[in-house]
């Protein structure tokens, strides 16, 4: 499959999205062999999965990019597989088959939540849920996902639009409440994210709940005109309603509890509502300890991700725990991945993307720092004696490595890869059966009309590859 390189190098590059595959084509650049793990069985990641379903045209320029990724003779693809503590195969699995350094650019897989009573009934999703669901990425896109009426959705960022947007513009439900611990000043979303749903906007509601946080934002020094003209400004490009939606904010809101019938379904949220102050020059929210119910049907948490805690990797914050004084550091930040148990880093363990920062920015960020992940890498593999190099006797479970050889044929590595997957069974899809795929998919939408058409569950997509 693969050619020794001059100095042999490789390197295993876990997760194909944005930032993972602009980390290989760097490292592909620069003569390193990558193998490129992907979950999916399609790469793209959040760029794939995560833009809203209707952007055809900004998708579409992603895809063309990232087949030129793939299409690098350096990157080999296997996607279809996971990676991780109950993963296909494990980061000490890699590191044992000769994998010399690893890059984790897995995104924030996991989800944050506010631990309020009530989570657990049925009508109550994660973002992530419901992106993934409107996106048809398997195995979200076969869940259960109930709502009609009045929804509540928990945040006030760019997340939380597109979720506005989906049960506005598609599911066409009856009210959208948006809710805020902070005050319009501090609104997240972006202007062009708001043009899709401001025409839906109860401009009443939206002057009563102003003039109600008007006194506190005083208090502090907010500009209400300002924060008030910023939400208004899309309204010169808003989108001609297609429902009768009714769309308004709940500002200094903070969710306490979710209510439940009989039957373990939604019926309400408890806020609790709060005031802000200045403190240290910064400023704080401030719980008044009154509340009051909002009846809705169903919540949607729109707060923000975490990495998976499963994967096998340390985790501080939400996030896989970085060396604090880099050794190899790019633009004054650290990839490398660190144990605080031991006080030092792994040997040869990357991080990138999400992985490094969780939810932070999306394609062109993710992009950055993939390829600065890769530059930190590249000065690791610069530091690797000829002949053979220790990777310690660090595990990240219960094996230990021992000493790797160097310089072998890097096409060994790549079989042992390659047969630890047939043994545990996994069907792991090359990048030429991705290309096949797309093939499948364009003619698929050409046949039905569509700019763009996605099969939905992952035996659709393995039939049709011929599996």
């Amino acid at each position: 499959m693969t050619n020794e390189t001059e100095d042999n190098k490789i390197a295993a590059v876990i997760g194909a999205g944005p930032a993972g595959l602009y980390a290989a084509r760097q490292l592909a650049i620069n003569g390193v062999q990558v193998a490129l793990l992907n979950r999916d069985i399609k790469p793209g990641g959040v760029a794939e999965y995560g833009i809203y379903p209707n952007k055809h045209k900004m998708k579409e320029g992603l895809r063309n990019q990232f087949r030129q990724i793939l299409e690098m003779p350096q990157i080999n693809y296997y996607g279809n597989v996971s990676v991780g503590q109950n993963g296909d195969i494990t980061l000490d699995d890699l590191r044992s088959m000769g994998f010399k350094v690893i890059l984790a650019s897995v995104g924030a897989q996991g989800t944050k939540w506010l631990d309020l009573p009530g989570e657990d009934l049925e009508g109550v999703y994660h973002a992530k849920d419901i992106v993934y669901y409107y996106n048809k990425l398997p195995p979200f896109s076969q869940k259960e996902v109930a709502v009609c009426c009045r929804v509540a959705v928990i945040g006030v960022g760019n997340v939380m639009m597109d979720i506005a947007h989906w049960l506005i513009r598609d599911m066409k439900v009856s009210e959208v409440i948006a809710i805020a611990r902070r005050g319009p000043a501090e609104v997240k979303f972006a202007k062009k994210e708001m043009e899709y749903v401001i025409g839906n906007l109860d401009l009443e509601a939206f002057e009563q709940e102003m003039n109600r946080c008007e006194p506190v934002m005083k208090s502090i020094g907010q500009d209400v005109q300002v924060a008030k003209d910023y939400i208004l400004s899309a309204l010169p490009k808003a989108l001609e309603p297609v429902s009768s939606t009714k769309l308004s904010f709940e500002f200094l809101s903070s969710p306490t509890r979710i209510l439940g019938d009989d039957t373990e379904k939604v019926i309400g949220l408890e806020v609790e509502d709060n005031t802000l102050i200045l403190e240290d020059g910064e400023t704080k929210i401030r719980n008044l300890g009154t509340k009051r119910i909002l009846y809705v049907d169903a919540v949607i948490f729109c707060i923000g991700d975490k990495v998976d805690v499963h994967f096998g990797l340390p985790v501080q914050k939400n996030e896989y725990a970085k060396n604090p004084a880099p050794r190899f550091p790019v633009d004054g930040l650290s990839y490398e991945v660190y144990d605080p148990e031991l006080g030092k880093p792994i040997e040869g363990i990357f991080v990138a993307g999400w992985s490094r920062k969780a939810s932070t920015g999306l394609v062109g960020v993710a992009r950055k720092d993939g390829e600065n992940g890769a530059a930190a890498m590249l000065q690791y593999l610069d530091t690797l004696e000829l002949g053979t190099q220790s990777l310690g006797t660090q595990s990240l479970g219960t094996q230990s490595l021992g000493t790797q050889p160097v310089r072998e044929d890097s096409s060994q590595v790549f079989t042992r890869l390659e047969e630890a997957l047939r043994r545990t069974g996994t069907e792991a899809v090359s990048k030429e059966e991705v290309f096949r795929l797309e093939k499948v998919e364009r003619l698929e939408a050409e046949r039905l009309g569509l700019e763009y058409y996605r099969m939905d569950t992952n035996e659709e997509m393995l039939a049709a590859i011929g599996r």
